[in-house]
């Protein structure tokens, strides 16, 4: 299966919804910490194992995480360790990159969600405790979202409704939004440790799956959120990304800091379906293809991305 190898430390993979061949990968040096980064879009062989670069952006600061445009197939969105939002478009040369750079957060952004229903929007959350929406056409953000008590690591727009996104915080709760009202509509105390990601069902727009430093996956109906719905125990650290299967209802894929990548059926007693120990260092990245069934990627601190089909041996050549 191809992999790619990055200079520095990967921290985020995205297949492109309008290529089903092409991704772009989130890096930073020395683990984030300090020093610089880089975007990389790359492009898989039809033909061959190999994984080509089509284009890379350097920046000043690690990048936490990017997100492509819904609306526009060669631009992306990438979250800097300077509070800042880089806008990219790959059909345009480096030196004409980024189009704009939006500076609003305090501090680091970590997470990037575009509006899949919308299209025209985004949003950031930040270790400011804060989320933010914006558009492209607009130099400043639209409205800041401010609730959170601690670092915002994620935010996931609902599948089906195009105002209403949750959000992710270290404070330990996931909120739900609506952009048309003033403050949170919903507050899921999900972990008793920070939860680091969140996302939506994309079959049930009512099922929202969380992941902690506790080690745990929880999927919450937001109708009934006193339990959840299914807890899923397996990985030995903490889990650091969490995605649903564009293609199945009850799968989800997820990445930790034990290395692995793990594939869930969580409606069944037995959810571990596949878990893959292809990385050597925290596996911080994953993705699942919207335009191929079963294809996966993943990133993580040993500079590596794989692509693979589930099923496979990400290392199998």
């Amino acid at each position: 299966m191809p992999v790619f190898k990055t200079p520095f430390n990967g921290y985020s993979v995205r297949f492109s919804p309008f290529y089903e061949s092409r991704l772009a990968v989130a890096t930073a040096q020395n683990f984030g910490i300090l020093g610089n980064g880089r975007v990389h879009v790359i492009d898989l062989s039809p033909t061959s194992p190999i994984i080509n670069e089509l284009i890379a952006f350097d920046t000043a600061d690690g990048v936490y995480d990017v997100a492509w445009s819904e609306s526009h197939d060669s631009v992306l969105v990438a979250a800097i360790a300077d509070g800042s939002i880089k806008v990219y478009d790959t059909a345009l040369p480096p030196h004409s990159n980024p189009l704009r750079s939006l500076k609003e957060h305090a501090r680091e952004v970590h997470g990037l969600d575009y509006n899949p229903t919308r299209r025209d929007s985004f949003l950031s959350a930040s270790w400011d405790d804060s989320v933010k929406l914006w558009t492209l056409d607009r130099p400043a953000s639209l409205r800041t979202f401010r609730e959170h008590a601690y670092c915002v690591y994620s935010v996931a727009w609902n599948p089906k409704h195009a105002d209403v996104f949750a959000s992710a915080s270290g404070d330990c709760t996931v909120r739900i939004w609506d952009v048309r009202e003033p403050g949170s509509t919903m507050i899921i105390p999900g972990h008793e440790n920070e939860i680091l990601s969140c996302d939506w069902n994309k079959y049930d727009d009512c099922l929202i799956a969380s992941a902690s430093v506790d080690k745990s996956i929880k999927i919450w109906d937001v109708r009934n959120y006193r339990m959840p719905v299914s807890v899923l125990n397996g990985h030995g650290y903490a889990v650091r990304k969490i995605k649903f299967s564009p293609h199945r209802r009850n799968l989800i894929v997820s990445c930790s800091y034990d290395m692995t990548v793990c594939l869930w059926d969580f409606m069944v007693e037995d959810a571990l379906v596949g878990r893959y120990d292809h990385h050597t260092e925290f596996a911080v990245g994953v993705d699942l293809s919207v335009l191929v069934d079963g294809l996966m990627a993943s990133t993580g601190w040993d500079e590596l991305v794989y692509v693979w089909q589930q099923g496979m041996d990400p290392k199998a050549a």
